[in-house]
């Protein structure tokens, strides 16, 4: 494999979070200033984001906007994100979220944590939920905490959260 930066190399999504470790303030900020540094088409930053933390309103509001499936391991995330993309074109502001929860799993990496993106949601559950103005559209939830064992998850979702790492060869992603 070509060098890779670790912060990328050992990215890395689980299902399994502590559920007794919580973020602290220092962390919470240095995640969303990565996020608020990602880069932005005309530095319109079109991203705005709900956090919870375990067990508060927020967090609450924003796991009931999650499948049951997803729930059942989202629940023990030391944090819950909302990001959504404000106001403007969505294929332009989807792509700059999509930059800014990027250099937030970065930095993630970086503080040894770890976040796992969802992006099957019930969008307008949270939106109602969470009292979101009409231009502020849900994209996309990251549970963010530390790694848990993977033996308290579901026989189907311990086969797959152990499984090896597997992509696409850059061959595939190419197009001709």
């Amino acid at each position: 494999m070509t060098d890779l930066t670790p912060l990328l190399a050992f990215r890395w999504s689980p299902r399994a979070f502590d559920p007794d470790a919580e973020l602290t303030a220092d962390e919470v900020a240095a995640l969303l200033e990565a996020a608020r540094w990602a880069p932005s088409a005309g530095n319109a930053q079109p991203w705005r984001f709900a956090l919870g933390h375990r067990q508060d309103e927020t967090w609450k509001r924003i796991l009931v906007g999650l499948p049951d499936a997803d729930q059942g391991w989202a629940r023990h995330a030391a944090a819950l994100l909302l990001a959504a993309h404000a106001g403007g074109e969505p294929e332009r502001t989807a792509y700059d979220l999509g930059q800014a929860v990027a250099h937030l799993t970065v930095q993630a990496t970086a503080l040894g944590l770890h976040v796992r993106q969802l992006t099957r949601l019930d969008r307008a559950r949270l939106t109602t939920e969470l009292d979101l103005p009409d231009d502020i559209r849900p994209l996309v939830v990251a549970a963010i905490g530390r790694l848990g064992d993977p033996a308290m998850l579901p026989p189907d979702l311990y086969a797959r959260e152990t499984a090896l790492r597997r992509r696409r060869p850059v061959s595939a992603l190419l197009l001709r």
